[in-house]
């Protein structure tokens, strides 16, 4: 008796048979906005988020790298934060490097997707509405300026997608070593597709997220707007407090030919990472108050429960707070920057599973 073959892995199956679709038919033109890509061509676009109320216009710049051959559709998403400087550069390099004319599929780099803070040098929040991006998917037509924004992601580029990269980097605040999240919610086999992904993408500490929103029209972050519309999606950090340091570039390079790799979108590639470092139990530690933050540690060092995080003073500095690790763990990331608002980030701790 042959064994059966559950749902979920016939599924998973034919989305990873995305990355070596049929090559018996002739690859199709590829239509995004008002752009029309031909089969073996590079070609760049924008998307124009028109002026609304007191809110100026702005633009989406994006490239759509299309091959000859029929296959995936990978969207790289770069600059939801405009200070994380490390992705928008990797996908310019990224630009030049992909040939259309030996790719697999299709590559959409959306190369600045929150220009109102890249323009304006703005840590998380636009500088038009106070808003995080990021917060604020799938969006929304008639929204302020960073829901606008959303929406246009959602129904322009990861509507065309089969998967998803949303490329991070620590903010302009946020001493960071590199990780990746692997998101859980969604349909199994997506779920499934996620964790192959984050392998392919090479980074070797992989915190799992299993807290993620649900709710397919509530679902507030850019990477599960994806996974919750069925579209296998990532999101990578790789570099630190606004750098453009090689070494930061270069890995989300990387982390993007693994995956094209994985897809089947080209023959060659770097490795799924052999070793990986599941980060199984993960907290943002939040400030309750206003102030300014000295840190007492720095990314990527292994603190025990209650080790001294770092201590929050008022700006004559008199002592407010001392943060303490909750638990055993490492520092993924910390603010080493003065400023601190209430209910912003301080530090992101994260355990490995045993």
């Amino acid at each position: 008796m042959k064994p059966r073959t559950s749902s979920s892995a016939l599924l998973l199956g034919a989305i990873v048979l995305l990355g070596t679709a049929t090559r018996a038919s002739a690859q199709a033109d590829f239509a995004i906005g008002s752009l029309v890509a031909k089969p073996g061509t590079l070609a760049s676009g924008a998307f124009d988020i028109p002026a609304r109320g007191a809110e100026v216009a702005t633009t989406i710049p994006f490239s759509v790298i299309h091959g000859t051959k029929p296959g995936p559709v990978l969207a790289i998403i770069a600059g939801v934060h405009g200070a994380e400087y490390t992705p928008i550069l990797a996908l310019h390099r990224l630009r030049a490097a992909v040939n259309p004319a030996t790719l697999t599929g299709t590559i959409v780099l959306v190369h600045v997707a929150n220009m109102p803070s890249f323009l304006g040098r703005t840590i998380y929040y636009s500088p038009v509405d106070g808003k995080n991006l990021n917060r604020v998917f799938p969006g929304a037509p008639n929204g302020t300026v960073s829901e606008r924004i959303a929406d246009v992601l959602t129904r322009e580029v990861i509507a065309r997608a089969t998967h998803v990269i949303d490329a991070h980097c620590g903010d302009g605040n946020e001493s960071l070593r590199p990780y990746s999240y692997w998101t859980t919610t969604g349909p199994d086999a997506v779920a499934a597709a996620g964790k192959e992904m984050a392998l392919a993408a090479g980074f070797d500490h992989i915190v799992v997220d299993r807290e993620r929103p649900t709710d397919p029209g509530a679902t507030v972050y850019l990477s599960n707007t994806a996974i919750l519309r069925g579209k296998p999606a990532i999101t990578i950090e790789s570099g630190f407090l606004a750098s453009t340091d090689e070494a930061s570039v270069a890995a989300i390079e990387r982390a993007a030919a693994g995956v094209m790799r994985w897809l089947g979108m080209r023959p060659n590639g770097p490795a799924p990472v052999a070793h990986p470092v599941w980060i199984e139990r993960s907290e943002v530690l939040r400030s309750d108050v206003t102030g300014m933050f000295q840190p007492a540690v720095e990314r990527g060092h292994t603190v025990a429960a209650g080790t001294l995080i770092g201590r929050i003073t008022d700006f004559h500095g008199t002592l407010l707070r001392e943060v303490r690790a909750p638990f055993a763990g490492e520092v993924l990331y910390v603010i080493a920057t003065p400023p601190i608002s209430k209910g912003e980030p301080l530090a992101f701790i994260g355990q490995a599973a045993h």
